[in-house]
Parts: C-alpha cells; structure tokens; sequence
C-alpha cells in the first residue's frame, strides 16, 4: 500500500465484511442477454465497489466458456458426447479448472482433466497419447502377456499371440485386402500393451502411423482379441486429416470385420474426433456426413478463440434511494439507472418472447394481461406482449442481515441441466449461429420514461456562439 494510506483506512479494513451486502442473481446455468443485470449488488457502496473485481473475474470468463460450450453443442446436436480437452492450451491452471467445470455445464459430457473431474465429480475421458504408441519399438518389449478372462474365471496366458492371430484372420478378409497388407508393429506392441492395462477401456488413437493401412487393423486386431475374453474394446480417436472421409471408412472396416468374424456390435464401435475442431469444423462435418460419435475439443473452447473476452461491467445505478444514470455518446454504454426487477415472458407456443426491466417498486406482469414492452432506447421500438406464462429472473443468494429468505446455490449438476433446459426453450432463430434474430430485451413504459427523464436532468446542456 502507498506509504502515505492513513492508519484509519487499515482500521476501517479490519472491521470490513459482508454483513450488510445483500445479492441477487440470475441462476447459474440461465441464458441471459445483454442489457439484463446479472446481478444486483445492494450494501454500503465502498463494500459493494471493492467487490467489484471479484464479481467480474468469477462472472466473466465462467460466462464465456459456458456460453461457448453451449454453442458448440447446438452445432453438434443432442445426441453427440463432447469431450473437453483443454487443459494444455487453457489460460494456466486455474483457468483449466474454470473451463472445465464451465464447460461442463454449457453441455460438455466428460473432461481430460483428472483435477477437474475430483473437485466437481465430473466424468473423466481420455486417450493415450502419439508418444505413448511410438515410444514402443517391437512385440517384444511386452514383458507379461497374460489377461485375465472378463468373467474372471479364466487366463489367457499369451495375450500378445491372441492378437497376432486376430491380425492374420483380419488378413485373410477378401474385402480388407484392398486397405492394408502389413500393419506397424510397434504401433499393434504399444495397443496391445494399453489393452493388457485397460482392458475394460480399450480406445487407441490410431493415426500415428497411417490411419488405414495400420492405425484400425492393428485396432481391431486388439478389439477382437478382447472381445474373444469377454470384453468390450470402446473404440477409436482420429486426431488428423480427413476426418468424416476416416471416420466413414472406419466404420464400413468394422461392419466387414463384424459381419466376417462374427463378433457383435463391432460395427457400433465409438469414433472419436480431435484436432482442433471448433463451430465451423462441426457444422462442415455436418453437412459433409460422417460417422464420428464424438468430439473432443480443446484449443478453440477453453480459449473462446472467436471471442477471447467478456465485457461484463459493474455500475452504479443508485445511491441513498437516488437513481444514477452513466451517460455517454455510445448508447450502448449507457447504463439503466434504479434498483429493478427482471422477468423473462414466454408465448402461447412456449417460447420465451422477452425479458422485462422494471422498477423495482413496479407490480409485476401477469399472466394474460397485455403490457407494452420498450427498447430502453429507441422509441419506435416498441411491442404489445400478452403473458402465457412469466419467469422473474432473479433469486437473493445472499441476504446479509436483510432478513430475507436465501437460496441454496445449485449443485453443477442442477446449474447443467438447467442449462439445457433454458436453451430448450429459446426459440431456435434467437439461438442459431448465423444471422441470429436479436431476443428482444426491454423496459416497462414507466421505466422508459424515467430513464429518459433522468438522461436530460443529467446531460449538461451545450451553449452555440
């Protein structure tokens, strides 16, 4: 601190604590908008401006990488597993963390970071990696061979052998001739050796090498030996080139191999994508037509590469009962003075219409009662809305010593389902990634005029010579 702060500041830090802070916020896990607080901080304004720093860096990042994720699984679709794979390019480890639990709740099903999955019980998925598979060098190198049966009731005692004679009958497959002869036999040593570590977990990166001629032989190779053991090999992860043209001939080799070998459900085996794929990768894909059942993805995610930053903003909006306004030049930076309540209206289809500011002594709208809803701003715009239903946003998650009642946080789980649900029940043109229609966030007519009200009492009145 500077050597000139007065003692009575330290004093005065001493006693410093929340006790008179009251906050309400819109749930984690909720679509907002601009415009619409986040949050509304109320409390003595020197505690609630040394809170504002805080506030935004727990807002800002969480906002982006969970609206991000969520954007990325509307490319995707619903039926699609995104896996986060970010920790190794995120913003350092506290910012791995963040991404990983955001993400997560913006619809992610998994994470690579073990972290991440201990402190929010997150699921946890991951592959080998290239060196693990080039860093063998022959067959030899595996020291013990031998694999217990699923059932546990037998041992196969040369699993390695299995393998090889798996990789002879796939050989012998007339309709397989044409894609491999030979396959790399370090790369069959390093997959061989994986499945004796994980046999219940079999899933090989298979692009070391050569995805064709031996990436998915020497895959399959190991997949039918388990699967002579009684286990379930999961499938593979393609991590370069032409992924929908790699992922579709993986799946016809394994038809061939489930149709010529008589092994079950090999056909069904999961496919995994990787290599920095973000919105426009998944949307080519989509209409390229692929077989890949899941995606993992990292760089373009954590980092939020089309939007690096959020810019939230903290403001003052009233003092001892006073509305304040922030006028500027720029109406967008000009901010909604007084205390307020936000609700999100829907239609007769379900959807939601609007979000409404009021005044925080306003009534609020009903069901059925038609009400004119305002651009904050511009005084054309402006609509009637008649309520099918309405939502009011915002619950008091700490109440201090106001007496009022106070939510529980959600757990991550409560805060992801609501996520999807929230982004179920947006209207798909608001949601799509081109051209988007705007959602409409507005004011009542009391509060529009008020606004304005308070914007010419504040604007100093310029003078012409």
């Amino acid at each position: 601190m500077p050597s000139n702060a007065e003692e009575e500041f330290f004093e005065c830090l001493k006693k410093l604590d929340c006790s008179d802070v009251v906050i309400h916020a819109i749930p984690e896990g909720s679509v907002v908008f601009p415009r619409v607080p986040l949050m509304r901080i109320e409390g003595p304004l020197w505690v609630a401006q040394m809170l504002e720093t805080t506030f935004l860096t727990l807002v800002n990042y969480a906002s982006l990488v969970a609206t991000n994720a969520a954007r990325h699984r509307l490319v995707s679709g619903s039926s699609k597993m995104l896996l986060e794979f970010g920790l190794r390019r995120a913003q350092g480890p506290d910012g791995g963390i963040s991404a990983s639990k955001y993400c997560y709740l913006g619809g992610f099903d998994a994470t690579s970071n073990l972290e991440a999955g201990r402190l929010f019980n997150i699921p946890v998925r991951g592959t080998h990696s290239h060196a693990f598979v080039s860093s063998y060098m022959s067959l030899d190198e595996i020291v013990g061979r031998s694999l217990v049966f699923a059932d546990k009731k037998k041992v196969c005692e040369d699993f390695v052998g299995m393998v090889q004679h798996s990789l002879s009958k796939l050989q012998g497959i007339e309709a397989l001739r044409a894609v491999f002869s030979e396959t790399n036999q370090s790369e069959l040593a390093a997959f061989s050796s994986y499945a004796l570590a994980f046999p219940t977990e079999f899933l090989a990166l298979v692009d070391t090498y050569d995805v064709m001629r031996s990436g998915i032989p020497n895959f399959c190779a190991v997949a039918v030996a388990l699967h002579n053991l009684g286990y379930k090999p999961r499938g593979i992860r393609l991590d370069s080139g032409d992924l929908s043209y790699f992922s579709i001939q993986a799946r016809k080799f394994f038809c061939t191999v489930e149709n010529e070998l008589g092994v079950p459900s090999f056909g069904k085996m999961t496919i995994i994508a990787s290599n920095d794929i973000n919105e426009d990768t998944l949307d080519a894909l989509n209409k390229q037509g692929h077989e890949i059942d899941a995606f993992g993805i990292g760089t373009h995610l954590v980092t939020c590469y089309m939007q690096p930053a959020l810019g939230c903003v903290y403001k003052l909006v009233e003092v001892n009962s006073h509305p304040r306004i922030k006028i500027s030049e720029d109406v967008s930076k000009v901010t909604i003075p007084c205390k307020k309540q936000c609700y999100r209206i829907y239609g007769k289809e379900g959807y939601a219409l609007v979000d409404l500011m009021t005044g925080e002594s306003e009534a609020p709208p009903k069901m059925g009662e038609r009400i004119l809803c305002r651009h904050p701003f511009n005084e054309s715009k402006r609509a009637y809305v008649n309520p099918q239903r309405v939502e009011s946003l915002y619950n008091c998650y700490w109440a201090g010593n106001s007496g009022l009642t106070q939510e529980p946080l959600p757990s991550l789980e409560e805060s992801r389902q609501r996520c999807q649900k929230q982004l179920a029940a947006m209207r798909p043109d608001h949601m799509r990634g081109l051209n988007p229609t705007p959602y409409k966030v507005s004011v009542s007519g009391k509060l529009y005029d008020f606004i304005h009200f308070l914007w010419l009492n504040e604007a100093p009145v310029g003078e012409l010579l």
